[in-house]
């Protein structure tokens, strides 16, 4: 056990305060104590993900309960430990080292998931910002053992997107089964997920990559690394995927966009042998995949692919693409008390990238 410094009794964080509608409120909260195996965090930067708006508006049919009023939200927190609670000291991790919260802030590692290395699905998971307090606060708790160590030259404001949008995307690449030179569509491909997986897809793994978006994202898509742009607003997606592509289609399509349109058009786009991959959650009643037809899939040799987030090697892995530089996030950052807009700005489709938010 150990700390540093004599720290505060109380310290900020912003609570949604009324789950359903887009409302945040900055409250005063008791400084924690960690408890065996677990450590104090103080958080200096936060990324704010569209799952986070789900949660905050109950609009996740799919999520077995309500979110609670008073619950502190927020999933890609980076910040320095301060404090070890009982056992802690036996782990990898020390006073004053750079730490990530994820998605998942902690697994039991004793589940059939977590023995076969599929911890992102563990069955006695802890969800950052649902049910578990997350990183929009100044100060955390997080277990020892599943904490992701934050490399030395990365700064912890381009860390903190890293810590989801950056490994799901990582891990949906990975499961895609895209190879160098294989041609790949992304679906949102102007967002918080898509701008990061058009910088791995094409940066670091040597694909070519089409990216979907609406246009005024096209030059920002460009950017990133995408080979060709197609402006979903025009309704030529599938014809002009086909131009690309010398009429095969893609080996793997990411949809990267919680909207069931975008899944809908997702399976026009492939080649035969090629992989749907399911990320983004879209929000209300559950839709099957309009267009995933028995009879198409058998006769190309289709497959669709859920992803929820990758592993703890997955996340190191995207860490070090970033500390390379390979990858880059791009983002503005907010105070806390910010958070309410962004939610709305989120809302209307009109973030470029991503928002991180400045918890000192």
């Amino acid at each position: 056990m150990g700390s540093i410094g004599e720290l505060p009794k109380k310290y900020k964080a912003a609570v949604y305060d009324e789950p359903g509608k887009i409302s945040t409120k900055i409250v005063e909260l008791d400084m924690p104590e960690p408890g065996p195996g677990e450590v104090l965090i103080k958080l200096t930067h936060t990324g704010v993900c569209h799952s986070d708006l789900g949660i905050l508006t109950n609009s996740w049919k799919g999520l077995p309960h309500p979110t609670q009023p008073g619950q502190v939200g927020g999933h890609e927190g980076v910040g320095t430990v301060v404090k070890l609670g009982p056992g802690a000291e036996l782990s990898n991790v020390k006073l004053n080292d750079r730490v990530g919260i994820k998605w998942l802030s902690g697994v039991c590692g004793s589940c059939p998931a977590c023995l076969s290395g599929h911890d992102g699905v563990c069955f006695n998971q802890k969800v950052s910002g649902y049910y578990t307090p997350g990183t929009f606060q100044q100060y955390t708790l997080g277990p020892a053992s599943y904490v992701t160590p934050i490399p030395e030259s990365l700064s912890s404001d381009a860390a903190a997107p890293m810590l989801c949008a950056g490994v799901t995307v990582y891990s949906a690449r990975r499961k895609s089964g895209a190879l160098a030179g294989d041609w790949v569509v992304l679906l949102g491909a102007g967002g918080g997920l898509g701008h990061l997986a058009c910088q791995i897809a094409a940066k670091g793994m040597g694909m070519r990559v089409i990216g979907i978006d609406a246009g005024n994202k096209k030059d920002f898509v460009k950017e990133c690394g995408a080979e060709v742009f197609i402006d979903h607003t025009q309704g030529k997606a599938e014809e002009e995927v086909m131009n690309a592509t010398g009429g095969l289609g893609a080996q793997a399509v990411l949809v990267l966009t919680a909207a069931n349109g975008a899944y809908a058009s997702g399976m026009g786009l492939l080649k035969f042998g090629g992989t749907l991959v399911c990320v983004g959650l879209p929000e209300g009643d559950l839709k099957p995949i309009a267009t995933a037809f028995p009879q198409i899939m058998v006769a190309k040799e289709q497959r669709i692919v859920g992803v929820a987030v990758g592993n703890q090697k997955d996340a190191i892995e995207t860490l070090q693409f970033a500390e390379r530089g390979i990858v880059k996030t791009h983002f503005r950052t907010e105070k806390m008390d910010k958070l309410t807009d962004i939610f709305h700005e989120m809302e209307r489709g009109e973030l470029q990238g991503r928002v991180v938010l400045d918890l000192s």
